[in-house]
C-alpha cells in the first residue's frame, strides 16, 4: 500500500464506522515500529511528528523525510501528518514537504484570533490538497483544550468548523496529554453531541490516559481519529531499561534500542487493533 494520504484513511473511517490509529513518531526506531505493527494489525495508520518532535531533531526535513522512507516501503497503509503545530512557518514547511495533513493547534489563542489564524493555514493547505485539523478550546499551556476539566462546546464547534473551513477537529471531551496510566474518563454523551455538531472527523488527543472501553465507546459515538503516543514511548523506555537493567555491562546501542522498538511494535499493533477494528 505505501504512502497515502490522511484523507483517504479518514474517509474509510468514516464509511466503516471506526477510528484511524493517529501515532507519534518520535525517531526512526519509532516510525519502523509503527509501521510494523500495521503491517501485523493489517490496517493503515497515521504517522504523527509533532512539533516537539521537531524541536528534539533540530528541524523537520530529515525526521520526515525518514517517516517517509517508513512508509513508501511498507506494506501497510501509513499517511505523514504534522501534530501539534503552533509555528505557522512549521506548518508551511509541511506543506512545502509533501505532509498529507497538519494539524494546527491555536487553541491557547482567544476564539477569534483561532479562526482567523486557523483559517489562514486552510486557505494556504488547500491550495495544495492538504487537510487540515485544528483544536477548540480556551484552556492555554501544554495541555491545550485537553488540560483537565475542560470541554469543548458543541456549538461554538460548530461556528469553529464553519468559520474556518477546517476538515478535523480535535476535541476535549476528558482526555489529557502525557497521561501514563488509564485513568481518563471520556464524556461519551458529549461526544455525539460534537458528532451532531460538526460535519467533519472529530479527533481525540490524549489517548494514551484512556481506558480501552473507553476508547471504543468514544469511537461508537463518533471519534474519528485517535492519537496515541505517550502509551508507546512508555513501552519502548521500559524495554530499554530492562535490557540495560539485565546486562548493565553492553555498550551496542541497538541491542537495547532494538528491545525498546520491538515492545513498541507490539504495543502499537494492541493500539491499532483497538482503534481499527469495529466491535
Amino acid at each position: 500500500m505505501s504512502l497515502v494520504s490522511t484523507r483517504e484513511l479518514l474517509d474509510h473511517a468514516v464509511a466503516q464506522g471506526t477510528a484511524v490509529p493517529a501515532l507519534n513518531v518520535i525517531h526512526l526506531e519509532s516510525a519502523e515500529a509503527i509501521a510494523a505493527a500495521a503491517e501485523q494489525a493489517g490496517h493503515g495508520a497515521v504517522l504523527q511528528i509533532s512539533q516537539n518532535c521537531v524541536k528534539y531533531h533540530g528541524a523537520l526535513a530529515p525526521i520526515a523525510a525518514a517517516a517517509r522512507a517508513v512508509a513508501q516501503t511498507s506494506s501497510a497503509p501509513l499517511s505523514l501528518h504534522l501534530d501539534h503545530a503552533e509555528d505557522l512557518e512549521l506548518v508551511h514547511q509541511a506543506l512545502d514537504l509533501g505532509f498529507s495533513s497538519v494539524m494546527y493547534d491555536g487553541a491557547a489563542l482567544p476564539y477569534a484570533r483561532n479562526v482567523a489564524t486557523t483559517a489562514e493555514v486552510v486557505r494556504a493547505a488547500a491550495a495544495v490538497g492538504v487537510l487540515v485539523e485544528a483544536e477548540l478550546g480556551e484552556v492555554g499551556g501544554k495541555d491545550g483544550a485537553h488540560a483537565p476539566g475542560v470541554r469543548t462546546d458543541p456549538d461554538e464547534a460548530g461556528r469553529f468548523v464553519a468559520e474556518t473551513g477546517v476538515d478535523a477537529l480535535a476535541v476535549a471531551v476528558g482526555s489529557s496529554h502525557a497521561m501514563t496510566t488509564k485513568t481518563a474518563s471520556i464524556d461519551t454523551g458529549l461526544v455525539a453531541a460534537l458528532a451532531e455538531a460538526v460535519p467533519v472527523p472529530l479527533v481525540l488527543h490524549g489517548s494514551s490516559g484512556v481506558p480501552d472501553a473507553d476508547i471504543t465507546a468514544a469511537i461508537g459515538a463518533g471519534m474519528r481519529k485517535i492519537n496515541v503516543s505517550t502509551q508507546l514511548v512508555r513501552a519502548f523506555t521500559g524495554a530499554v531499561r530492562e535490557r540495560l537493567d539485565a546486562d548493565p555491562a553492553l555498550v551496542d546501542s541497538r541491542a537495547y534500542v532494538g528491545a525498546g522498538r520491538t515492545a513498541m511494535t507490539t504495543e502499537a499493533a494492541a493500539v491499532i487493533e483497538l482503534i481499527a477494528v469495529r466491535t
